[in-house]
């Protein structure tokens, strides 16, 4: 954003939400916080639209002078998320269907189908008028289209979106030959013999054919990227210069594929950015939860991202919303900055007194100014304004975990082997591994170019083209090295098994045969005899053309290979034929990081999360996150930018702190 020096600050704007007399103070209290940037309108259809074609923008104005005149610049969104009660009332065939056939009502936030030739209009309307008239006002940093895309309203299974449905299809196919031969539809006599007999999954007396729901699910994507796609062409077309992003949800919407998403995000005048939220008692912890979050948006961004959302403290849609302690708003922050983001916004920057979200904590919090939240929005501030060189670097990673949404799709279908094996929740928890060792890591599809890595992990790799077969294949031949885990490679991008031997896609690569799948009861675990647990999944394997590094000690299959390892004429291909636990898990992984020459970035610092960022002139930074309860010292050295501190011999870390060391290209691990 080339209004912007330094990194950015600030959060979502809702003045629609108060009288206009508080403005004028709202501006004050921003500039004492350090706000550079807001999120202006994302709520604000019914505000500037009150009725059909009736555009108001006399209080935008207002608002954008003032911040302007405050020093602070904008985020300028469409509205187009949540269209108002007049629109939805007079187009209610806008509204989205689920797959029980129920129209869903207006009342809430977007409720609207994404098929919808009616509701693009008029969010395209609503956008070209906000182009317009601001594309020349001088607060203007950047363009936020829409909001969250598919947070709730992911599918759609009205008769419109059936017709764009069947278009969709016979893009994909060709014709209906190609269809039912995808579907699989001889299967439960499903052959279709004309388009008009092909519709969505919807409800039915039993599951719906896998290949129908995986092709809507991608469908389903792409009806909302179209709609993307749509404002912000409108958008480069009206306001030429401006960058143009939304704000994805790249740790909880498994239902966008990201990676097409991130291909529209990133290029001239685009800017890829995401929201997170900490999810209380998720079993990951809630720096690993970052680390996902923020490693997944670098890697979609392919560089530099921003961090367009998340909480100083609550969330409000939570069944327990749990407050953060003091320091832990300033360590979430600076924990996506460290892994890339340029800088860190909050919802909101005022806490609403009404309606579903008044709970949801804010910059700005309803204690006011005499508060820990307000203090350390102040101080977070002041740290971010010290960072402001490190803007531009990149934090790199020697790493890859495999993600492709189309196989975690697949693996969602019905009348799978165990409900347990929940691909996109092992995806994450490999990754969270990674992070309790000290590793950075990228995401990566299985056909990108994989290189430049030095290991790459497939924890869940249920679905998988011949391309990307080959792509793997290719890197492990180029003396790659690769891990992948359990119920992977068994069928291809239609949902359709693989020939025998299993796993199909990769029996030959791992030297390995799969003859039965031996799933474990809830709560069941299995002995493995070098001392390791696992649970959920079992397999009775055949390990021909591969060493054995270890065996089930009792379970389904006593004496059966449970991780094997091959050595090829380019690199090693590691099996794990079960789920380890968390603990074993983290010690395999980090024994073969270490086997291959990846190693954390400071080692021997339990408790503390060190990540660096890095110019293209050798330059870098150092973050240095300390979770504990106690100071910590790290071998490190360099300038602390939060303090002005130099650090010649050892570096304290405070309990519950940070430390952001600036060292020259010649200091520090490359």
């Amino acid at each position: 954003m080339p209004k912007i020096q330094g990194l950015s600050y600030g959060g979502d704007y809702n003045p629609e939400q108060w009288p206009e007399e508080v403005w004028p103070r709202d501006v004050e209290l921003m500039r004492e916080a350090g706000v550079n940037l807001v999120t202006v309108g994302v709520f604000a259809w019914a505000w500037l639209e009150p009725e059909p074609g009736g555009y108001a923008f006399d209080r935008l104005d207002r608002i954008m002078d003032g911040l302007h005149d405050g020093g602070i610049r904008v985020c300028l969104a469409t509205a187009t998320a949540s269209p108002p009660p007049w629109f939805s009332y007079a187009h209610p065939e806008t509204l989205p269907v689920d797959a029980d056939g129920r129209r869903l009502s207006y009342g809430s936030r977007q409720a609207i189908c994404a098929s919808s030739p009616v509701y693009r209009q008029a969010a395209l309307a609503l956008t070209e008028q906000l182009a317009q008239r601001y594309r020349d006002h001088p607060a203007l940093a950047v363009w936020h289209v829409h909001n969250e895309y598919a947070c709730h309203n992911a599918h759609c299974y009205c008769d419109v979106s059936a017709a764009a449905f069947r278009d969709w299809l016979q893009r994909r196919h060709g014709d209906l030959a190609g269809l039912n031969a995808a579907w699989g539809t001889a299967f439960w006599s499903q052959t279709y013999t004309d388009w008009a007999q092909v519709q969505p999954p919807r409800a039915t007396p039993t599951s719906s054919n896998p290949g129908q729901v995986l092709d809507f699910k991608r469908f389903s994507s792409d009806e909302h990227l179209a709609c993307f796609v749509a404002e912000r062409d409108a958008l480069h077309r009206l306001s030429p210069g401006v960058p143009v992003t939304t704000n994805l949800m790249t740790a909880s919407c498994v239902n966008l594929d990201h990676w097409a998403w991130g291909r529209e995000m990133t290029g001239p005048d685009r800017l890829l950015s995401n929201d997170h939220y900490l999810l209380g008692e998720h079993p990951l912890e809630p720096p690993a939860q970052i680390a996902f979050a923020a490693d997944l948006s670098r890697s979609l961004a392919g560089g530099p991202w921003l961090l367009m959302e998340h909480s100083t403290s609550a969330v409000n849609w939570q069944p327990r919303n749990l407050a953060k302690p003091p320091g832990q708003l300033r360590r979430d922050a600076l924990a996506h900055v460290a892994r890339g983001s340029e800088g860190a916004l909050y919802f909101q920057w005022r806490a609403s007194r009404a309606g579903s979200e008044k709970w949801h904590s804010a910059m700005l919090p309803h204690a006011g100014t005499d508060s820990k939240i307000w203090r350390e929005v102040v101080q977070l501030g002041t740290d971010l304004r010290a960072l402001a060189e490190i803007e531009g670097s990149r934090t790199g990673a020697e790493v890859a975990v495999l993600l492709d949404y189309g196989s975690v799709w697949a693996q969602e279908a019905a009348n799978q082997p165990s409900a347990d094996m929940v691909a996109f929740d092992e995806i994450r928890r490999w990754h969270s591994a990674l992070w309790r060792a000290g590793i950075t890591a990228d995401l990566a599809p299985p056909d990108a170019d994989l290189g430049r890595y030095r290991l790459v992990l497939a924890p869940a790799l249920y679905a998988v083209t011949d391309d990307a077969v080959a792509n793997l294949t290719g890197y492990v031949a180029a003396g790659g090295s690769l891990v992948i885990g359990p119920y992977s490679g068994l069928v291809d991008e239609c949902d359709q098994v693989r020939p025998a031997p299993l796993p199909g896609a990769f029996a030959e690569l791992l030297g390995i045969r799969v003859e039965e799948f031996f799933p474990l009861r809830a709560a069941e675990t299995v002995r493995l005899d070098d001392g390791s647990t696992a649970a959920v999944w079992t397999e009775l394997l055949a390990a021909p053309d591969a060493e054995v590094l270890a065996r089930y000690a009792d379970g389904p299959v006593p004496g059966a290979p449970a991780i094997t390892r091959r050595g090829t004429a380019g690199g090693p291909a590691w099996y794990l034929g079960t789920r380890l636990a968390d603990a074993p898990l983290g010690r395999l992984l980090a024994e073969v990081a270490a086997g291959v020459g990846v190693h954390p970035e400071l080692p021997g610092t339990p408790g503390v999360e060190a990540i660096r960022r890095r110019h293209a002139d050798g330059r870098s930074y150092l973050f240095l996150l300390n979770h504990g309860d106690r100071p910590a010292e790290v071998d490190a050295t360099g300038l602390d930018l939060l303090t002005g501190e130099r650090w010649t011999g050892p570096t304290r870390v405070a309990a519950h702190g940070a430390v952001v060391l600036a060292q020259p290209a010649a200091e520090g691990p490359a």
